[in-house]
């Protein structure tokens, strides 16, 4: 059994009755500035240089796919992901995850700079899935997920990976 389906030939009052809806960038737009992408570039050559010389070509390309995914994703607007909260499950996009597949969930609430929805699952290859809050209540979040999922306290903070991606502009 899968702890995520598909939802895109589905409508979705077919995955419950919608409590509430968001929609959220598919990935954070950031400003960065020209001294950001010079540094990158010449990180990035610099590495290419040191994985050349090591003989660890894939580490190159790795490198090299990453400049050009940060090239892109800079000239390109990200698409808007609708996020709905039913009464049988969350809906990320085009995933569905049920509410028996989520272990806990988390709100991490400091704006302006972190609003995020944390969700605990039972996946070993996705165990965490962050959802941006946006402009959303999160005490309305919290009211449509506590009758369905145990609300984790404890992880308070940001995900190291989110901030790193925060400071980083990544």
């Amino acid at each position: 059994m899968k702890d995520e389906q598909q939802t895109e030939q589905a409508p979705i009052e077919v995955y419950g009755r919608p409590q509430l809806a968001w929609e959220v960038d598919e990935y954070p737009r950031h400003e960065r500035s020209r001294t950001w992408y010079i540094l990158a570039g010449v990180a990035g050559v610099a590495l290419i240089i040191y994985s050349i010389a090591t003989a660890n070509f894939l580490f190159a390309v790795i490198i090299l796919m990453l400049g050009i995914i940060t090239l892109v994703s800079t000239f390109r607007d990200p698409e808007r992901i609708e996020i709905v909260v039913t009464t049988t499950g969350v809906i990320v996009g085009n995933s569905f995850y049920e509410y028996k597949s989520i272990k806990d969930f988390s709100l991490v609430y400091r704006p302006p700079e972190t609003k995020i929805l944390y969700m605990g699952l039972d996946s070993l290859l996705h165990p965490l899935l962050s959802v941006p809050l946006e402009n959303t209540d999160p005490n309305a979040v919290r009211e449509c997920l506590l009758p369905y999922c145990l609300e984790n306290l404890h992880r308070s903070e940001e995900g190291l990976t989110d901030t790193f991606r925060r400071l980083y502009k990544l």
